[in-house]
């Protein structure tokens, strides 16, 4: 969904340390277009965008959970996946939400 967005905007990640440039470009981006798309679109959603809670929200979960990821997918036993994969989809759904109304 984060390439796509990016994509969007006329930016192509490309496969050289591609979560890390995606996580980076993320952060220029959100921090621009997302404080004007809710700013625009929802009064109660303004006031987190003028303070920049919101964005920074979203690009500090969007990396967590690339950390995680690497960490899950490499380190972790099986056992401990359920509570991480628990809270890893509640943050995906809150990301995905934001990102499709830059869409």
């Amino acid at each position: 969904m984060a390439n796509a967005v990016l994509y969007k905007q006329g930016y192509k990640v490309g496969e050289k340390i591609a979560h890390k440039v995606t996580a980076d470009a993320l952060i220029v981006f959100i921090r621009n277009k997302l404080r004007k798309v809710l700013i625009e679109q929802y009064e109660e959603a303004q006031q987190e965008a003028l303070s920049g809670m919101k964005a920074d929200s979203l690009i500090t979960t969007f990396d967590l959970e690339r950390r995680k990821r690497s960490e899950v997918q490499y380190e972790m036993k099986e056992f401990e996946l359920h509570g991480k994969a628990k809270t890893s989809i509640q943050r995906a759904k809150e990301f995905l939400f934001e990102l499709e109304k830059l869409l």
